[in-house]
C-alpha cells in the first residue's frame, strides 16, 4: 500500500509556522513619520511636474502670439542722439513763449543761476536750474524735441556757438546746457531776430570775415 505525502504545515496536529510566515511577523511597518515623508516626496514631484508643464505651455503660447503678431515686446527706450539737423527756417519766438532749462557742464560754480537769471531778464521761461555732464565739443548745446524746434533755434540765437541736439521729449520745452568753453550769452541788442535755420555743427569762420 502507498503511502500518502507526509503534509510538512502540519506535526501532530499543530500548524507548523514556515520561514516566510515567520518573516512577515517580524517585518516592521514603517512608523507614521516616514510614510509621511513618502507622501510628501510625492506631493513635491507633482507639483514640480506641474510647474514645468505649465511654463512649457505659457512659454509656447507666448513664442506663438509673437510669431503670429497677437503680441508685441516693448522695445527699449531710445537714448537722445545727434540726429540730423532739422531743415528750413524758422521763426524767432517771443521769448517768453521758450521754456528752458538751464545746466552747467563747465565745473564753474553758480553759473547756471547766472545764465539762468541773464535769460530771465530776457523774458525766457527759466524752468529749472542745475548741473549736467557735457559729451559733445561745443560752446554750449541746446537739447530738445520736434515739438521744441522753433524754441531751440530762437535760444540759439542767444547763444553764440550754440549746437542743437534732439532728444525724444515731447512737449516744447528745451534745455541749455554751458559747455567748459562758454564766455556768455550775445548781447540782446545784436541778437538777430530774422528767420533762420537751427545749426547742428560749430560755425566755422569764414574766409576772409572780420578785419
Amino acid at each position: 500500500m502507498s503511502r500518502r505525502p507526509q503534509d510538512l504545515s502540519q506535526y501532530h496536529g499543530h500548524h507548523v509556522v514556515s520561514g516566510t510566515e515567520l518573516r512577515t511577523q517580524f517585518e516592521e511597518e514603517p512608523d507614521s513619520s516616514e510614510r509621511a515623508s513618502r507622501t510628501w516626496r510625492r506631493i513635491r514631484h507633482g507639483i514640480a511636474i506641474t510647474l514645468l508643464v505649465g511654463l512649457v505651455v505659457a512659454g509656447a503660447a507666448t513664442a506663438w502670439a509673437v510669431i503670429s503678431g497677437r503680441l508685441t515686446l516693448p522695445q527699449p527706450a531710445s537714448q537722445p542722439t545727434v540726429a540730423t539737423c532739422p531743415a528750413g527756417k524758422y521763426d524767432y519766438l517771443p521769448p517768453a513763449k521758450v521754456t528752458v532749462n538751464v545746466l552747467n557742464a563747465t565745473g564753474r560754480d553758480g553759473l547756471a543761476n547766472q545764465i539762468g537769471g541773464e535769460l530771465k531778464k530776457r523774458a525766457f521761461a527759466v524752468k529749472n536750474v542745475g548741473n549736467e555732464r557735457l559729451a559733445v565739443g561745443a560752446t554750449a548745446v541746446v537739447r530738445g524735441g520736434f515739438a521744441g524746434e522753433a524754441a531751440a533755434f530762437t535760444l540759439q540765437r542767444n547763444v553764440p556757438g550754440s549746437i542743437y541736439v534732439r532728444d525724444g521729449r515731447a512737449d516744447a520745452s528745451v534745455d541749455l546746457i554751458l559747455g567748459p568753453a562758454f564766455k556768455a550769452l550775445a548781447d540782446p541788442k545784436l541778437v538777430d531776430q530774422t528767420p533762420g535755420p537751427i545749426l547742428c555743427t560749430v560755425p566755422t569762420a569764414t574766409p576772409g570775415a572780420g578785419g
